[in-house]
Parts: structure tokens; sequence; C-alpha cells
């Protein structure tokens, strides 16, 4: 039900949120800004031009099959107002394929005054009325992203503190709204520090988002959170897949409510074989009171675009290489691996 000023009950936030990890789905994310956008298709040798931007983003949404294996799309607001070639808005041609469209909402992380090399996600600032319009849009569901960096004296606690209680007002303000907040606490692989630290770090970080998650109220049951996986420094000797799945099964399990509708995990600049990977050994590790999916982007996205890049304009194979990365994941999410040629 929706309540006449277009608000959704509690109950259909819930179900959302279910319908987001549905057994043998997961979220992709398409949510680059512009620059980062641009960055990608200079690297694969295409001009960063506005139509090249809304012919890969046609690429990715008009694939039939998505809805096989996804849930759910996270769009930039760019892509979330642009339509297909034939004219249809790509949150309706989402929700005509039955998948839900998400938006990413934040404005990106900003510098923490006086913590150097330490940041704070932004964006609260009309973001009320943002949520409002996104909604009457087709919006279904959003995602805010905190970014917190590891290395000597960081985190602080100010900067833990900081992004996690702008990531409980966001999703506060999105129930609000009548969207199921994407929680995003992304702890960052940059740096030399080993598997324990990130550990002890993601858990502190985990602690004070469901702090500041309760006491803004939120319903746990309306939410999905997206964590980065407990992974050592990537310029630091590498942990096994297995030694990483319990890692971070053993976090999680310390620190997410049972009553957390769903866990999708973010690649973090891992390869797509080694995201798929741990994936799949986290939830054979099981079972877990939270479902357990992916919510990739770069991890699905690479081999795609480059061969976009080769094959430009015939999409055909582009299409097929999307669809097995997926569903790839997809298995995954099910404790299963799959071979992807």
């Amino acid at each position: 039900m929706i309540y006449e000023d277009g608000r959704m009950t509690d109950f259909d936030l819930r179900a959302t949120a279910a319908a987001m990890v549905r057994p043998g789905t997961g979220i992709l994310a398409i949510d680059e800004s512009v620059a980062t956008c641009n960055s990608r298709l200079r690297a694969v040798g295409i001009d960063p031009t506005d139509a090249a931007r809304h012919a890969y983003r046609e690429l990715l949404l008009d694939t039939d099959g998505l809805v096989e294996h996804v849930s759910g799309v996270i769009l930039f607001d760019e892509t979330f107002r642009q339509a297909t070639t034939s004219g249809i808005a790509f949150p309706d041609l989402l929700t005509k394929r039955g998948i839900l469209p998400g938006i990413k909402v934040d404005t990106g992380a900003k510098p923490l005054a006086g913590r150097p090399g330490e940041t704070a996600t932004e964006g609260l600032d009309g973001l009320r009325e943002r949520i409002g319009a996104y909604r009457k849009l087709g919006a279904r569901f959003a995602k805010w992203r905190a970014v917190i960096n590891i290395g000597d004296a960081r985190p602080s606690r100010n900067a833990i503190v900081a992004n996690a209680h702008a990531l409980a007002r966001y999703a506060a303000l999105c129930q609000e709204g009548g969207l199921v907040p994407i929680v995003e606490p992304e702890v960052l692989r940059d740096g030399t520090h080993d598997l324990d630290r990130c550990h002890g770090v993601t858990g502190d970080v985990l602690a004070e988002v469901f702090a500041q998650l309760d006491l803004a109220g939120v319903d746990l049951g309306a939410m999905v959170l997206k964590p980065s996986m407990v992974l050592p420094g990537s310029a630091a000797p590498p942990a096994s897949i297995e030694t990483v799945a319990a890692a971070t099964m053993d976090c999680l399990r310390s620190r997410v409510p049972t009553t957390v509708a769903g866990v999708a995990f973010l690649s973090g600049g891992q390869t797509p074989s080694v995201a798929t990977e741990h994936l799949a050994a986290m939830v054979r590790r099981g079972p877990h009171p939270w479902p357990l999916t992916f919510s990739y982007g770069r991890a699905i996205q690479n081999d795609v675009l480059r061969n976009w890049a080769e094959h430009r304009p015939d999409s055909a194979a582009a299409h097929t290489v999307l669809l097995a990365r997926i569903r790839a994941n997809a298995e995954a999410s099910l404790g299963r691996l799959v071979a992807v040629a």
C-alpha cells in the first residue's frame, strides 16, 4: 500500500528489500559519476562523449535475460534521467523488465576537516526533496557510499563517526520517502595493512554504523548492507580465498544484526574472478542469518567494456559477456562456481 502523499508502508519497503536480495540474483552497480565513466571509456580507447556514455549505459540496461540474475540496478543521476534510443526512460525500461531501479544519492567523499587523508561523504542537503523526486521518477531504492581509509593513525574515531552518522541520516530519509536504502561503508584496500588490521577496522566501522542506524530509527528489515570484504591491503601479501571468506563472515556475524534484510558485497577493486570466488566461498560457510549476494560494478563491467570497445557498434558479443559474468556471480550467491569463458 502507498499513502496519499506517495510514501510507501514499512511492509512495502521490506518486500522491496527482500526482492533486492532474492536467491540467485544480485544488484548491478553502474552508478559511476560522469568523470569516472569518462576515465574508463578513455582507458579502452573510446572518446568520452555524452553519446558514448549513453550508448554504453543502454548496452548494459537493454540486455535480454538480465532479469534472470539481476534484481536491481544502481544508476547515476545522468543515466536515471536518460532514455533508450526508442524513447523509453531507463527506469521505466528496468521496471518493465522486472528489475528494480535504484539511484546513487550521495555527492561524493570530500576531505574531512582537520583529518588529513580522511574523508566524509556529503549530500544530505536537500536529500529529502531529491528522494521525493527520484521516487516519482520510478526509483525503488537508493545508495550512499562512505569511504574509510586505513593507514598510520587512520581511520580516526572522527572519520568513523562522521561517516556512520551520515549513512544513518541518509537511510532514515530514504525510508521516510519510500526508498529502500543500500548502506555502503567501504573500507578501502589501498595500503600495506594486513588482513587482521582490516578485520579490526571493518568491525569498528560496522559497529558504529549500526549504532547510528539504531539512533536514527532505521528499520533494518527494510535496508540492504553493502560492505567491503575483509582483505589485506593491495600492497600487502594476498590472503587465500578461504581465509578472506572466514575473516569476512566472522566480522559480519559479530557486528551485523540478524534483522538486516540482506548483505550485497561490493567488489572493491578485486579482479572479476576473485570477487566471484570470494562470494561463493562466503556463501558456502553458511547458513547465515541474512541472504548474501553481490552488488558489483567493475568486477562485472570491466570485461564487458573492453569487449564493446573492440567490437563497436555491434553489441551482441558484449551482451554475452555481461550475461556470463552476471550468471557466474548469481551462481556464486548460491555457493556454486561456474566457468566463465
